[in-house]
């Protein structure tokens, strides 16, 4: 399978804790489907402290994985919320 493209697209989401309502990313998403994962190279802004975890109370909402030799993070269902 090929890579993701580089640049990726350009319109970005803004990625929140389903719990707690905090703020998590700033992503460059492609496509108008659900978020299912999240490329390292596309987040704008990372606003955790602990990878896949929420800074405020503290739920674990994504695993880090390889995704066609990519390294990005595998969205557990429900447990995050984009606009």
């Amino acid at each position: 399978m090929a890579k993701p493209n580089k640049k990726g697209p350009t319109r970005t989401v803004d990625i929140f804790c389903a719990k707690c309502k905090t703020q998590l990313f700033k992503y460059r998403k492609g496509g108008k489907g659900a978020l299912v994962k999240c490329f390292k190279e596309r987040i704008v802004a990372d606003f955790t402290q602990i990878p896949c975890t929420c800074p405020n109370c503290g739920q674990e909402f994504a695993r880090e994985t390889l995704v066609r030799g990519t390294p990005a993070f595998k969205m557990i269902g429900g447990k995050i919320t984009f606009k």
